[in-house]
């Protein structure tokens, strides 16, 4: 009976439907998508998703909870892209909890990565839109730093280089290099004689100052030997009679202090001086009243 209704038809038809249910089982193992595995759907919009496909993962902290399973667009609206992610069913996102599209390598490849949002209690509910993030390709972001920057440094250095052009051109520069070329010239000359001053005259000047050296030792050694307590002594004593001197000169002992302290010797000498230079002037005016000469004798006169 059983033979009867297992027909080499309904063998082909039970073949063919297990056939097409492994297919549809190894087409979505292929995409990443567990069947046996229950999921819950969320949203996420955005306005371009720049190489983002179906069955692109879904990272939760690099860990792979869940894949995009359509993505349907309208270009005439913002954002233009509607995703629908699959997320593990036993997962529940916080509310605030926000979907970030970036780019999973350096070499392509676009994935949405879940970041969840402070616990408050609350939990996104099943088919909601969630908050949705675009982060900039790194290389990206680098060129639309850096391109400016460099086009700026480009310009400088152009400028740069045609001042440097300018400046390499210049007559004064070359003047300049003249100059420095002669310094040098004279420098050498310079160094070349301040040699030979060092090898022939510094010894000479060392050795005078040796002997110069050696001449103060011999006038510190004659220093030693000379007796300086009979010197100051015998300065002392002089001292002694110069004071003396000076207290005789200043008093009426002796001559000298008479004729210097004695107001009426000098009126006196004075006086004396006076007189005589009187007595030389008559003569030299009246020489006969003072002499009387004759060659034959002389007439005595009263």
């Amino acid at each position: 009976m059983i033979k009867k209704y297992f027909t080499k038809e309904v063998k082909i038809g039970i073949l063919a439907v297990a056939s097409l249910a492994l297919l549809l089982f190894g087409l979505n193992f292929l995409k990443g998508i567990n069947i046996f595995n229950p999921s819950n759907f969320y949203y996420a919009t955005y306005d371009n998703i720049g190489g983002l496909v179906e069955t692109s993962p879904v990272l939760i902290k690099g860990h792979q909870v869940g894949q995009v399973r359509e993505i349907k667009y309208d270009f005439t609206k913002e954002p233009s892209f509607v995703i629908t992610l699959d997320i593990s069913s036993d997962l529940e996102l916080p509310e605030g909890t926000r979907a970030e599209l970036f780019d999973k390598g350096l070499m392509g490849g676009k994935a949405i990565r879940i970041v969840y949002a402070p616990q408050t209690g609350q939990y996104e509910a099943v088919g909601d839109t969630i908050k949705s993030v675009i982060i900039p390709n790194f290389v990206n972001a680098i060129s639309d730093e850096l391109i400016p920057k460099i086009n700026t440094l480009l310009s400088s250095t152009d400028s740069l280089i045609l001042s440097v052009r300018d400046i390499t051109n210049s007559p004064k520069l070359k003047n300049s290099l003249a100059s420095i070329e002669q310094s040098s010239a004279n420098l050498e000359e310079t160094t070349a004689k301040l040699k030979g001053v060092m090898n022939q005259d510094v010894p000479k000047i060392v050795k005078n100052v040796n002997t110069i050296t050696t001449d103060f030792a011999q006038v510190g050694n004659n220093l030693k030997e000379v007796d300086l307590a009979k010197t100051v002594d015998g300065i002392d004593a002089t001292i002694l009679e110069l004071k003396e001197v000076s207290r005789k000169m200043n008093s009426n002992e002796g001559s000298l202090g008479l004729l210097i302290n004695d107001r009426a010797l000098y009126d006196n000498l004075s006086n004396t001086s006076n007189n005589a230079n009187l007595l030389v002037v008559d003569i030299k005016q009246n020489p006969k009243r003072y002499l009387n000469i004759s060659v034959f004798g002389s007439k005595k006169e009263k």
